[in-house]
């Protein structure tokens, strides 16, 4: 029996899957903890389904924190994911009365033997999983809905079934759609909390006061951090997913919000060491945390480290404390510059919808040929300089609509702009592929088209983890065909799976350049 088997990211080795350690970084004990941890919240939906005397909106605020931490790059603390276990226990033995804990064997991928339904089953557990850490984000703001529990509770169940293919290829098509809904709410939530995200102009140099480096994707711990430094003299940057920060009004008003340091998530070591000072991790994309930066390094949320210092959550009512973390930054130096200039973003739906008439007219007059949604995840594979090279040779009348971090393949690219539109449009986060969705819906009905796919649109699409496959799943469910997914297809796709959706939406491997 292998050490593990992991085949959730893009990385899962030699494209087929993890068996003695994640190239995450992630240990097999760890791995087989998330295991019996989905394995016992897959019970915990068979029993509240349907259920009249579950609580579903508790039960689902416990699904979906619960499946955060088992994200890639999420938390690799063994010690807490053991406490989740044990909390799932505690849940399921009061839905049951069962008091049986699972094994290794009965929670392991590999215990479902046909290879066809194992990879919708997987398929579906991680858009669940990717709907989880947006739902969560969404609940932080005090948004939720209990359709979209209620179907995440659905779809965890009928994992434990005797299904066909048909019938679980209908409840993936399903969790597109409640990954719209999903991604849909969180907008809300941000826009409504922090204002629409504005055309704005980020300094991606230093300063010369000490700094805290803010990373992950919570924008509500970025507000809480801003707020208890305000006047410190201690100053805020973002790294990766933060930088969309910089593009909300109720966040960009912070002075000391200083600027966006560094790149993508997987260049944490050379540009935490650098920083100097300490970094919040505030959810997944962390990175196995190196000496150089380890004694400076916190967690909150569902993110964590072994050894690396937890700011937990508040009591209700409460926000979270940063003192720890701001009195250390006040100890150190100030970052180590490691490059100069700006980058412009803040093109999310509202403020493109803006610009319509514009943007419109420079289709029409034949200026604008082509938009290539360029979106999704980096990742430390030699074959992504695939983006950097595509962006750089696509004509000079197609415009890059971005979000994820995939940006930073080609952000800090000279590519200039046509008629005042740059020609990368940048939305935000991973999530924010809903903005792009939206602006594409929108240009549609300006268009009078009556199918979207008749757009000049392309996809050139990367992924690295489940929050990318949430969002595939979310553009299959609003009728976008044609999606180029790389660098490679997920190891977890059956060729049955895969042909089928080769055959429906067509999609395709990415492209050489």
């Amino acid at each position: 029996m292998s050490n593990m088997f992991c085949f959730q990211c893009q990385e899962a080795a030699g494209c087929k899957a993890c068996t003695v350690q994640g190239c995450c970084g992630k240990p097999a004990e760890v791995a087989n903890s998330m295991d019996v941890l989905v394995y016992v919240l897959k019970r915990i939906a068979v029993a509240a389904e349907g259920n009249p005397q579950v609580d579903v909106m508790a039960t689902g605020r416990f699904i979906i924190k619960a499946l955060f931490q088992t994200i890639t790059n999420a938390n690799f603390d063994e010690a807490r994911i053991e406490a989740t276990i044990a909390q799932a226990e505690k849940i399921l033995s009061e839905l049951t009365g069962s008091t049986v804990k699972p094994t290794r064997d009965e929670a392991k991928i590999e215990a479902e033997p046909n290879e066809d339904i194992r990879s919708l089953k997987e398929l579906l557990i991680y858009g669940i999983k990717g709907e989880a850490a947006y739902a969560d984000h969404a609940l932080a703001l005090g948004y939720e809905d209990k359709e979209i529990y209620e179907f995440m509770i659905e779809g965890l169940a009928a994992t434990t079934k005797e299904l066909s293919v048909d019938e679980l290829i209908g409840l993936v098509l399903r969790c597109g759609n409640n990954a719209v809904k999903t991604m849909a709410l969180l907008d809300k939530a941000n826009t409504e909390t922090f204002g629409n995200p504005e055309i704005s102009t980020v300094d991606i140099g230093v300063g010369t006061n000490p700094g805290i480096l803010v990373s992950g994707h919570d924008l509500k711990d970025m507000k809480q951090l801003l707020e208890q430094t305000e006047g410190t003299g201690v100053d805020v940057y973002t790294h990766s997913e933060m930088l969309p920060s910089h593009y909300y009004p109720e966040l960009k008003k912070y002075k000391h919000l200083r600027g966006n340091y560094g790149g993508s998530w997987w260049k944490q070591r050379p540009e935490f060491t650098s920083f100097n000072g300490p970094i919040l991790m505030t959810t997944n994309c962390i990175t196995p945390v190196s000496k150089e930066y380890k004694d400076r390094m916190f967690t909150t949320g569902q993110a964590g480290y072994p050894g690396v210092k937890h700011i937990p959550d508040p009591v209700e009512g409460e926000v979270k404390d940063f003192s720890e973390i701001i009195a250390l930054a006040k100890t150190c130096p100030a970052p180590t510059q490691i490059e100069t200039g700006t980058l412009v973003g803040g093109f999310a739906h509202n403020q493109v919808m803006a610009l319509a008439d514009k943007v419109v007219g420079a289709i029409k007059a034949g200026k604008i040929g082509k938009f290539v949604v360029m979106a999704g995840c980096d990742g430390r594979q030699a074959g992504r300089q695939h983006y950097t090279e595509a962006a750089e040779n696509l004509p000079s009348d197609a415009v890059i609509l971005t979000a994820g971090c995939a940006k930073y393949r080609y952000n800090k690219l000279n590519l200039g702009d046509i008629d005042g539109i740059p020609r990368v449009l940048d939305a935000g986060q991973c999530n924010d592929c809903y903005s792009l969705a939206v602006i594409a819906m929108k240009l549609q009905e300006a268009f009078g088209l009556e199918d979207i796919n008749d757009l000049p649109l392309e996809f050139d699409v990367a992924w690295y983890e489940q929050k990318a496959v949430t969002v595939l799943l979310a553009l299959l469910a609003l009728g976008f065909k044609n999606i180029k997914l790389g660098p490679t297809l997920p190891a977890f796709l059956s060729p049955t799976v895969t042909q089928v959706l080769v055959d429906t939406f067509n999609i395709g491997p990415m492209e050489q350049v």
